[in-house]
């Protein structure tokens, strides 16, 4: 008997709602943002799966824009910070402050800070200093913050995309490795070509502009994302992504040359788990139940990059991130895993 590859009813249903909600919320920001249809299936797909989103562009090019209207399209409490060289830690997560009763009398309550909500866009999050940045960590990892002798549990779904200059300026502050790997992928937003210059003028100064509307709730993502992490994963494709993880660690068994001569520090654990995620969302939207080693080579970039530090032989020879992970998608064979 001729054996089928189609998923079971149960799973068939459940890829089926992945898409109608994926395909959803791309139509909305397809009505607003222009072009760059990779990266928006990247910052969707990052969402979807739970992660955190570090978009990095010049001053102009909608990257408040994409993630405010990813946002729009999700029915979800949304704050935006304004990342600022004084801002303060007590200024997202909030503090306590004196407040009147009814009684005439005063009492400490907290009053709690834009980070408590759903949906975050912190904006140019490289310009607060280092003190206020380390404040996201716990948000982003643990899901919650501390405040005294309190422990804030964070609503649900709970996501954060920052966006940030690539150009270090006055005012700017590195992202420390820990805090970028927090981030689940790295998008980088290129300048338009010419026809989505045409577009985004069409778009923007006419009288009429398009507003996103509101495909899901925080209760479907919720469920979308269950869907994700039920996606299979066999112990072949795991192998592929565990090894393309280690290839970008100098001194490792996988290390290509390139990586053993420019790299300083190379991925470790938390991007394997997010190879697999985003993984698990390409192989949903091919309408897969199970994850397929393209998947993984697909979701390489946007999910090592931020994750590897070059050394200054390979800055000065200009090499990027993005060429030592071709190189190394390149050399690890999928069949060897």
């Amino acid at each position: 008997m001729e054996q089928t590859t189609q998923p079971p009813i149960d799973a068939a249903a459940k890829i089926a709602e992945f898409q109608r909600v994926f395909n959803g919320i791309k139509a909305q920001i397809n009505r607003v943002f222009v072009g760059h249809d990779d990266l928006v299936r990247e910052t969707i797909s990052a969402f979807l799966a739970g992660g955190h989103v570090l978009l990095e562009g010049v001053p102009g090019l909608g990257k408040t824009l994409l993630a405010r209207t990813l946002s729009e399209s999700v029915n979800l409490k949304f704050s935006r910070i304004q990342f600022v060289p004084d801002l303060m830690p007590a200024d997202i997560i909030g503090t306590t402050v004196f407040v009147e009763d009814e009684h005439g009398g005063h009492r400490l309550t907290f009053r709690e800070g834009p980070l408590v909500a759903n949906f975050i866009l912190a904006d140019e999050i490289n310009r607060a200093s280092p003190k206020t940045q380390s404040a996201l960590l716990e948000a982003m990892q643990e899901q919650q913050l501390s405040v005294g002798d309190r422990t804030i549990a964070l609503p649900q779904p709970f996501t954060v995309i920052a966006t940030q200059n690539p150009i270090e300026q006055e005012g700017t502050y590195p992202l420390p490795e820990a805090e970028l790997d927090r981030f689940m992928i790295k998008v980088n937003l290129p300048y338009p070509r010419e026809d989505e210059y045409h577009q985004i003028l069409e778009r923007t100064v006419g009288i009429v502009q398009e507003r996103p509307d509101t495909v899901a709730d925080g209760e479907t993502v919720l469920h979308v994302r269950r869907t994700i992490r039920e996606v299979i994963v066999s112990r072949q494709v795991q192998t592929y992504a565990i090894r393309l993880t280690m290839a970008t660690q100098p001194g490792s068994p996988y290390a290509i040359p390139e990586v053993n001569d420019w790299v300083v520090l190379g991925a470790g654990p938390r991007a394997a788990q997010a190879l697999l995620l985003i993984a698990k969302t390409y192989a949903l939207l091919a309408g897969r139940a199970h994850v397929a080693c393209e998947d993984i080579r697909a979701a390489a970039l946007p999910v090592l990059r931020h994750r590897i530090s070059m050394n200054f032989e390979a800055r000065a020879h200009k090499k990027s991130t993005d060429e030592i992970i071709n190189a190394i998608a390149a050399k690890i064979s999928e069949l060897s895993a």
